[in-house]
């Protein structure tokens, strides 16, 4: 895991690239990347690349970027792992490449060489790149379908500048420092950023499942080759027994873990007491993996309560004979921290103090590479959203058939708010938005309403924002055309908007920020292809808990019948009792008594972040 930067003055008469600015904002990178770092420029410094680099396979400086080929023609810097990068380089191979190293960047690149922009359709991994082709004066840049890994840019019309953090292109002079008001909107809405809108209006993210393609002379060309809902849309329902299903499901999965076990260094895995991880524990024992490594994150305020994860998954852990670290995390601790995580943040999110408090307990284990069980409940309909979603769709979509019976359900609910009952504000959105699935996912994953956002943000500025961001046909563009029935639907939006904006790029600056490096082997395009048409015929009737007692039999039986929990941070206490998170105290909507912690935090993260992020 790695971080990418890039400098291309791609008009003519332009100030060529700096050296010292390249180099310069390479180096606030340096977290992602403590084993090296290198820049690359052209002979006319025409096009910079720079690199840094956390080694996890072939460990040796003939692997380090910016790699350029045998001829020096082509250059690649790359952030991500190629998880076949083997079985390709023997294609390679037999076509007539020679490697000087053993690193799934030289495959890469070679990869490219050989075909060109197909080369995508041929790669199993997490990857973000940038590949400058000399001969035709083409810059060539993609990431993966879920967007695992992070690319950012700043287009200026005449020079294109990218790396694989916003506060990265922030160094740049050129960058301005002015808020988009999309970003902020989009961030109370949903309590991420979506793509491709940053914090900034003047740095935008490369979308997941595209590529850009930039020729000297010409302008940016992004282009998608890859969606969730398209695999959903082209995966045919099959119709079979369930133990077929669960057969193939548990095949495809163990294929994935195989698959995410390349490294040259030790991999260990985040564990907790939910499904999820020990299933991926389990998938590891059948893989034949051998000392296992497990890290578990606790709350001391947890102890002796349910949502204490470290007695079951340490009975977890010894089923297999994991070596199990656990760490006990206190509020003392998360106060000293704060500066820390709120600087490491690199856009704004309700989410990811619990990703790097137990990155940073995994890297202080001595690991550089841990597995995590995130994705399971996007694949298999884990989250409350699988069954609200549909329902209040079907319900309010018939209840517009009645004149007027939405609109008198919404007045009279928003009448009961003025008069200061504790309406609760989802509730009073149903009959506005709920009779379309765009409407229904954002009721049942929106942080604040629409016309809640005045009192955070003010008139002008959230009406500025929605403008932008659209949130409704923001939603709507993630499955259309409809990728097939209600649970393939959730599915896509809940991997292309919520895992995707908020998890996997937690997941990326949490982790990075430790120099650690998450996969995801329940996050990958082979294996939603491969389960896709099973997912897609048995509509959810495939859940959790059916693949845990396939595939987790030695385990304890309670581990896949106890309530869901996940790896939960107390926030909603630190923010009553740590002064340094008062300043949610501010605005009245936020002090009512009914009011949920994580439209605190919501709050209490944007006073703080711009200060990290400026």
């Amino acid at each position: 895991m790695c971080g990418i930067a890039v400098i291309f003055p791609y008009k003519p008469n332009v100030p060529r690239v700096d050296l010292d600015e390249l180099s310069r904002v390479n180096s606030t990178m340096y977290k992602r990347g403590p084993d090296g770092s290198g820049e690359w420029l052209r002979h006319d410094r025409s096009i910079g690349l720079a690199h840094t680099r956390l080694a996890v396979i072939d460990l040796s400086e003939r692997a380090a970027q910016p790699m350029a080929s045998d001829d020096g023609k082509t250059v690649i810097s790359f952030n991500g792992e190629i998880y076949n990068y083997k079985e390709l380089r023997e294609v390679l191979i037999r076509k007539g490449y020679r490697f000087k190293s053993h690193s799934d960047t030289e495959v890469l690149l070679n990869l490219y060489l050989e075909f060109g922009n197909d080369m995508l359709t041929r790669l199993r991994g997490m990857f973000a790149f940038a590949i400058w082709d000399d001969e035709r004066s083409t810059l060539f840049c993609a990431r993966d379908l879920y967007g695992i890994k992070p690319l950012y840019y700043h287009d200026d019309g005449s020079t294109l500048r990218m790396a694989s953090q916003v506060k990265t292109l922030l160094q740049a002079d050129i960058t301005s420092k002015e808020q988009d008001p999309a970003g902020l909107v989009g961030f109370y809405l949903f309590g991420h950023i979506p793509e491709p809108f940053t914090l900034y209006r003047s740095i935008r993210a490369l979308p997941a499942g595209c590529t850009l393609i930039l020729k000297a002379g010409s302008s940016p060309q992004i282009n998608r080759f890859a969606s969730v809902g398209e695999v959903f849309r082209n995966a045919k329902s099959e119709e079979t027994r369930e133990n077929d299903n669960l057969e193939s499901i548990e095949r495809a999965l163990l294929d994935s873990v195989k698959q995410h076990l390349a490294s040259d260094v030790p991999v260990g895995l985040f564990l907790s007491s939910g499904i999820d991880s020990g299933l991926l524990l389990a998938l590891l024992a059948k893989a034949g993996q051998q000392q296992i490594r497990t890290v578990t994150g606790s709350f001391k305020e947890y102890t002796g309560l349910d949502d204490d994860e470290a007695p079951m998954a340490a009975r977890i852990a010894a089923t297999y004979g994991a070596t199990h670290n656990t760490v006990v995390i206190e509020e003392s601790e998360i106060k000293a921290a704060l500066p820390a995580f709120m600087g490491a943040m690199d856009q704004p999110s309700i989410d990811g103090l619990n990703t790097w408090l137990i990155s940073r307990a995994a890297s202080r284990c001595g690991l550089k590479v841990a597995l995590s069980g995130l994705g399971g409940d996007e694949l298999f309909g884990g989250y409350p959203s699988f069954f609200d979603v549909p329902r209040w769709q079907a319900v309010f979509d018939a209840s517009k058939k009645v004149p007027g019976l939405n609109s008198l359900a919404s007045a009279t609910l928003k009448s009961f708010k003025r008069l200061g009952l504790p309406v609760n504000p989802k509730l009073a959105a149903l009959p506005d938005l709920a009779e379309t699935w765009p409407g229904a996912y954002l009721v049942r994953r929106g942080l604040f309403m629409p016309w809640e956002l005045e009192d955070i943000l003010g008139r002008e500025l959230t009406r500025a924002g929605l403008e932008t961001l659209r949130p409704l046909a923001l939603i709507e563009s993630e499955i259309e055309p409809d990728p097939g029935n209600a649970f393939v639907r959730t599915a896509t939006l809940e991997s292309s908007l919520y895992m995707k904006n908020q998890l996997l790029r937690d997941s990326d600056w949490a982790s990075m920020d430790n120099s650690l490096e998450v996969r995801t082997p329940l996050v990958a395009h082979a294996l939603l292809e491969n389960i896709a048409p099973q997912l897609k015929s048995a509509a959810g009737e495939i859940t959790k808990k059916a693949i845990a007692r396939k595939i987790g039999g030695d385990l304890p039986a309670e581990w896949s019948t106890r309530n869901k929990t996940g790896f939960t941070v107390p926030i909603n206490r630190w923010l009553e009792s740590v002064s340094d998170l008062d300043m949610w105290r501010r605005v009245p909507q936020l002090r009512a008594e009914n009011c949920h912690w994580a439209r605190r935090w919501a709050y209490t993260v944007m006073a703080m972040a711009p200060r990290a992020t400026a």
